[in-house]
């Protein structure tokens, strides 16, 4: 049975290339989705003026840019990320034990706001930060200058990540019970989901939404199998029955 600290969440991400597109998308999705994912792409292309939007609608925001830089360029953006209600973030968990540190310092001080705050369901009002451990498209090997297994890497990094003040890690879902087991308290978000049938991409480690929620997986991170549905609602409702099924 898997330890959970709350229902597992789903995030849809919002990877499309124009302001407009990402708000009809979360529109149709608003009361089915709690979570929206801003990533690199749409983030370059509209500015943070969508995340305010998304608030706006009710939606936890997930600013997905993956901070790695030095202590104190990553601590001054967190602040900036919880400006304008950013809920939660990611920054690499390889920019070490400083960066990481000064990231939950800067998280500490910030404040989101009491209505972003209330729509993401949390306590408190500062960001949750989440330290990338390997990401999902990377098969075993192909890690520049580092020959440990992918699900071994992980694991390394996530004991680390709680002590350097992280909230929890992304991982696969293949690394989720193993990090649950040996990191209590740590949350796991997983991307590279796919439901039973739907295309990898360029994905590699991969797992579907129901083996995900069983390995103890909090946060689950859908995107082209929702934004590319013909009905992306359907399609959510569907990831978020098979969640609730496979919570125990």
């Amino acid at each position: 049975m898997p330890t959970q600290q709350h229902v597992p969440q789903l995030a849809v991400a919002l990877d499309v290339p124009d302001k407009q597109r990402a708000l009809d998308l979360a529109s149709q999705l608003r009361g089915t989705v709690p979570w929206c994912k801003v990533g690199m792409e749409l983030f370059t292309h509209v500015g943070p003026g969508l995340l305010e939007d998304l608030s706006g609608l009710g939606f936890s925001v997930f600013l997905d840019l993956k901070f790695y830089d030095i202590p104190n360029t990553v601590a001054q953006a967190v602040k900036a990320a919880a400006a304008v209600g950013v809920n939660m973030l990611t920054l690499h968990c390889q920019g070490g034990e400083r960066m990481c540190r000064a990231a939950a310092e800067a998280a500490a001080e910030a404040t989101i706001g009491a209505a972003a705050n209330a729509a993401a369901g949390l306590s408190g009002t500062r960001p949750l930060l989440f330290g990338v451990t390997v990401l999902t498209s990377f098969a075993p090997g192909e890690m520049p200058g580092i020959t440990a297994q992918p699900s071994d890497f992980a694991l390394e990094l996530a004991h680390k990540a709680g002590p350097w003040g992280l909230d929890g890690v992304v991982c696969s879902g293949h690394e989720a019970a193993a990090i649950k087991a040996n990191c209590p308290g740590l949350r796991c978000l997983c991307p590279g989901i796919r439901p039973a049938g739907s295309a990898a991409g360029d994905q590699r480690r991969v797992m579907t939404p129901a083996l995900a929620v069983a390995a103890g997986a909090d946060y689950l991170v859908v995107g082209r199998p929702i934004t590319g549905a013909s009905d992306p609602l359907a399609a959510a409702k569907q990831i978020v029955a098979e969640m609730a099924s496979s919570h125990i």
